[in-house]
This record gives C-alpha cells, sequence and structure tokens, in this order.
C-alpha cells in the first residue's frame, strides 16, 4: 500500500555514504585514460587531487612526449599550463568532453549524477550514473571495491564506450 516504502538497500546505501564523503573532503588519484574514437584509440595518465567544491587539478604523467602539462577543471570551466608540450584530443560525443576531462566527469558524476543502478560485484560495488537528465547524457559505468573507492569508470554516451579510466590510489584528504 505504501509505494514510496522499500526495505533498506546496502548497496544504494553505499553509494550515497561515497557521494556525501566526496561533497564533504577531497580526494587524491591517478588515472590511465583510454581515449576510444572510434578508428583510433589513445592513452595516457595524470595524477588528480579533487576539492570539496568538486574543482579538479591534474598533471600529466605518461606519455613523456606531455609529462608535466597541468590544469585545473570545474564547472566553470578549465585551464591547462604547459610548456613546450600541448594536448590536443579531439573532442567526443559532439563536443560534451575531451579525454583530460574524464576525471572531473568521473567525480562530478559520483558527487551530482542521476544514480541509475547499484550492484554489487564481489566485494565491490557497480554503479550506473548518468551526468544529467538531458536526453543526450553521459553515462557512466563506475566500478568501486570493498572500500567503496574508485577503481574503475567508463564513460558511455549514446551506448558505446568514448572513455575509459583506470583508478589507482585513490584516498581522501
Amino acid at each position: 500500500m505504501l509505494t514510496g516504502c522499500s526495505p533498506e538497500n546496502e548497496t544504494m546505501d553505499r553509494a550515497m555514504a561515497l557521494r556525501s564523503k566526496l561533497l564533504l573532503q577531497g580526494a587524491e588519484f591517478d588515472a590511465q585514460i583510454t581515449a576510444d574514437y572510434g578508428d583510433k584509440m589513445y592513452t595516457f595518465s595524470v595524477s588528480c587531487i579533487v576539492d570539496p567544491q568538486g574543482k579538479l587539478y591534474f598533471t600529466v604523467n605518461e606519455p613523456q612526449s606531455i609529462a608535466g602539462i597541468e590544469g585545473t577543471l570545474s564547472s566553470e570551466g578549465g585551464k591547462l599550463t604547459f610548456l613546450d608540450q600541448a594536448l590536443a584530443f579531439p573532442e567526443l560525443a559532439d563536443g560534451q568532453i575531451t579525454p583530460v576531462c574524464a576525471p572531473w566527469v568521473l567525480m562530478n558524476t559520483l558527487r551530482s549524477g542521476y544514480l541509475t543502478s547499484c550492484a554489487k560485484e564481489g566485494e565491490g560495488l557497480r554503479l550506473s550514473i548518468d551526468d544529467s537528465y538531458k536526453d543526450d547524457a553521459l553515462h557512466l559505468d563506475i566500478w568501486l571495491d570493498g572500500q567503496d573507492a574508485p577503481v574503475r569508470g567508463e564513460i558511455l554516451w549514446q551506448g558505446r564506450r568514448i572513455l575509459s579510466m583506470e583508478v589507482k590510489n585513490f584516498r581522501f584528504v
């Protein structure tokens, strides 16, 4: 009779606890990002720091040809700083995202996206989250380890994986 009532859901509680923690604390992590353009794939790695307001600071670690490029990303935009190198990745998803934005999209979506499903996989969780309620929303599948830290993420657009990330050394700061 009470359609709004449901029993406690441990997986959903864990996902919401991670969201709450990300809204209160910053985090640090490393990510290896692979951008899939269909005919070409690019892989690079970054070290990231995200503050409690969601602003992400990153430094490119590999490949060596672009190592040292730094940047910031937030909901207001982004900024790159570099000396002799430049990042020139084509945009994906009809201009919605570039590969270097993937860690920010991951964190922002964990903080405020529309959680469409949450399931236990082993000791961890698999979350499915849309970055918005729009028809052309980016869809993220995010895997959490047994301590509910992100370890992998995939960004899909119109059903096709365009970006994937392996997340390592995740910790709250």
